[in-house]
């Protein structure tokens, strides 16, 4: 079976959306259509919308959910571009909707599209969407040594941040780094001797794939824009893979499952602020030991699940 066709946790998906006769529902990474066909065989009578940045993830999903034909449509842009999406889709409420935040196994396995770090001639492109102007070989060779910094410390959560922009500044002044082999060497270089291990470069690669593709621009303001448009009893999932993404999607939810803010002192509530969710996973679902001894990546995903109430 193709990568493209191992969606993580299907069965807790499935369960959280708690899906309806004659739903609607969104999932805004369609990727190879893995949780989309999910979707849509577990129930004859609900449609379907889907969004992907990735042409070659529109093209499978396509086919996988040929057998589906007319009951479900599939755009190619960012699921941040929901409200127009909808629009064209004709649709203005959902049942339920899915994000699945983590890179697919095709695009880390797929060479040129230099997301592995242990492919040294792998291009530094990182691009989920190919049309985008911005590489991570611009990142890495243009961008200032202060915003690679933060980049490294904000989006890598990388504790030897300064003496790896220091390393790559040093390297660039000689030659352009422009291959995934050169930056985790720079790496590797650059930590501690009993760190040099061969997933040392996992957080700058991390770092600079989410600046890349803008991964946690908006996604606040996304989620709670989606949840809006659940109609009542309707499910919110969400998949997530490191802790910055698993930190924005708690937040929301609990912002959103939050009632009257006003001092308790007062008399009636002036705020206005009604509780919009329930939160149903307490904790976050994590994937069971079979699924991770069959499929590594799902080790740290982390399933979040919301029900509308109004």
């Amino acid at each position: 079976m193709s990568e493209y066709h191992r969606p993580i946790m299907v069965n807790e998906v499935l369960e959280g959306l708690n899906v309806k006769d004659g739903g609607v529902y969104f999932d805004g990474t369609a990727g190879g259509g893995g949780h989309s066909f999910a979707i849509l065989a577990s129930n004859p009578t609900v449609r379907l919308i889907a969004t992907d940045k990735d042409g070659e993830a529109i093209a499978e999903a396509t086919k996988r959910l040929e057998p589906f034909r007319g009951r479900f449509r599939i755009f190619r842009t960012d699921f941040k571009n929901y409200a127009e999406v909808f629009d064209a889709a004709g649709v203005e409420k959902i049942d339920g909707f899915l994000l699945d935040l983590g890179i697919s196994s095709h695009q880390i396995d797929t060479r040129e599209r230099g997301f592995a770090y242990m492919c040294d001639e792998a291009p530094l492109d990182m691009r989920m969407d190919d049309r985008s102007p911005l590489t991570a070989e611009t990142v890495v060779n243009e961008y200032g040594e202060e915003e690679l910094f933060r980049i490294l410390r904000e989006y890598g959560e990388e504790t030897f941040a300064s003496s790896i922009v220091r390393n790559i500044a040093a390297a660039r002044s000689a030659e352009r780094i422009v291959t995934c082999g050169q930056l985790r060497r720079i790496v590797e270089k650059s930590v501690p001797a009993k760190y040099r291990y061969n997933a040392c470069a996992r957080k700058t690669f991390q770092a600079i794939r989410i600046e890349v593709n803008g991964e946690l621009d908006g996604l606040k303001e996304c989620l709670t824009g989606l949840v809006r448009r659940l109609k009542k009893d309707g499910r919110a999932c969400v998949l997530t893979f490191h802790s910055l993404e698993d930190r924005i999607v708690k937040e929301v939810f609990r912002s959103l499952a939050e009632g009257c803010t006003c001092p308790k002192f007062f008399p009636v509530c002036v705020c206005g602020k009604k509780q919009e969710v329930e939160i149903i996973t307490k904790k976050p679902i994590t994937a069971g030991r079979d699924e991770v001894e069959e499929n590594s990546r799902s080790t740290s995903a982390k399933l979040r699940i919301a029900r509308k109430l109004e």
